[in-house]
């Protein structure tokens, strides 16, 4: 028969050609369980046991003799081992770990190589603390001159203590869904707080620094209040803007405002520029009044003291004051005016002569001998009594007059 097909016992059953053993139904479940024999034969060998077919010294054909008991004391120490090796951990340069000892706060370490009771001694939670978070909320508010107003807030901010932020406060922050988290709620509640003491015209104009700072303020002030461990690096108001309902009738009005400052600023640039220009003339005006009135008073006390003086020289001699007082008050008279010489004697026709005309005219002026002859009369004496029929003549403003006694 060839060697690998089935024997025969004489039982007229089929035999494995590999194992010997006769086939059946069941040859795979008695497989396994073949295996697990032999499993269980090497385990009993390495721990000192007596497999099947040993001498009956204990009983059940198994028993625990000393190489077994090494054996367990040696996976002991190697179970052991491993388990103090897993204690240790390694801490990010961003993070701090949180240690628990049966669920209790112990300790917390910062960056680098730690060790701590393995599980379930003691656990490790590990926190970032230097990742900037954020968190925004736009929503429809109410201010206090009781205009409706959307705003928009994004707040950036970090964990400040571990052991608070892990322990205090029941989910401070959930960075999947911002909406759950305490620090949301905080946002959302100082905002309001904020907008609500402030008018729409402060806020949508110059107010939102102002507005912002204030929210940082108070929501640090509440997240101290609550030990939650977070710290608000920067509170942002990135939107603010009437509803869109009404959003086309304040931006009128915005407009309105915007030309209002214009004009307010164009009248403060002229008013800069004329007020000063106002005093300069003024300031002016008053120095040449100074001026005026120093001059005034210094030639009124020079003209009272030449009549002081006069009036000692005509006590003196007062026809010889009179006659030269007369004189040069005719020579200062005649001196600005126009001059007509008329002869009373000659029947000739009125000649006017232009004494006082200067410049290029002056030039072309006739000699005194010309303008006299026309007035000599016929028996050669000229008419010295012309002189008696002065024209009116008109003083100039500040010259000395003379007054005749």
């Amino acid at each position: 028969m060839p060697w690998n097909e089935p024997g025969d016992d004489g039982s007229n059953k089929p035999k494995d050609p590999w194992t010997g053993k006769n086939k059946s139904s069941g040859s795979g479940a008695h497989d396994a369980e073949e295996i697990i024999n032999k499993i269980n034969q090497k385990l009993n060998s390495l721990f000192g046991g007596k497999g099947k077919g040993g001498d009956g010294d204990n009983e059940g054909g198994s028993g625990m003799g000393a190489p077994g008991a090494k054996g367990v004391i040696l996976l002991t120490i190697v179970l052991f081992a491993v388990w103090l090796f897993s204690g240790f951990y390694t801490v990010d340069a961003r993070q701090e770990a949180l240690v628990l000892r049966l669920g209790a706060y112990n300790a917390t370490t910062g960056p680098g190589l730690h060790w701590h009771f393995p599980a379930p001694i003691e656990k490790v939670e590990f926190v970032d603390v230097a990742q900037n978070r954020s968190a925004q909320d736009r929503s429809t508010m109410l201010t206090i001159d009781e205009n409706i107003v959307d705003i928009e807030v994004t707040v950036q901010y970090k964990v400040k203590d571990a052991k608070d932020y892990a322990f205090n406060v029941f989910l401070p922050d959930d960075l999947r869904d911002q909406s759950r988290g305490t620090l949301y709620q905080v946002m959302r509640s100082a905002s309001r707080e904020v907008v609500g003491r402030s008018s729409m015209d402060f806020i949508l104009r110059e107010g939102r620094e102002q507005i912002a700072l204030e929210t940082q303020t108070l929501m640090q002030s509440v997240l101290d209040s609550y030990k939650a461990g977070l710290q608000v690096i920067k509170v942002n108001l990135t939107y603010a803007e009437a509803p869109e309902a009404v959003k086309d009738a304040f931006d009128d009005a915005n407009r309105a405002r915007e030309d209002a400052n214009r004009f307010k600023n164009e009248a403060d640039t002229y008013s800069k520029k004329v007020v000063p220009a106002a005093r300069g003339q003024a300031a002016r005006k008053l120095e040449e009044a100074n001026a005026y009135r120093d001059r005034v008073i210094a030639q009124a006390e020079g003209d009272a003291s030449r009549f002081t003086q006069l009036v000692a020289e005509y006590r003196k001699a007062p026809d010889v004051t009179r006659e030269r007082l007369y004189l040069e008050t005719m020579e200062t008279v005649m001196g600005g005016t126009r001059k007509i010489i008329v002869d009373s004697n000659s029947s000739n026709n009125l000649l006017y002569l232009p004494l006082d005309s200067t410049g290029s005219g002056a030039a072309n002026m006739p000699s005194p001998a010309q303008v006299a002859s026309p007035f000599i009369n016929s028996k050669g004496q000229q008419g010295s009594d012309t002189a008696n029929g002065r024209s009116q003549r008109n003083l100039q403003p500040g010259a000395n007059r003379g007054e005749r006694q």
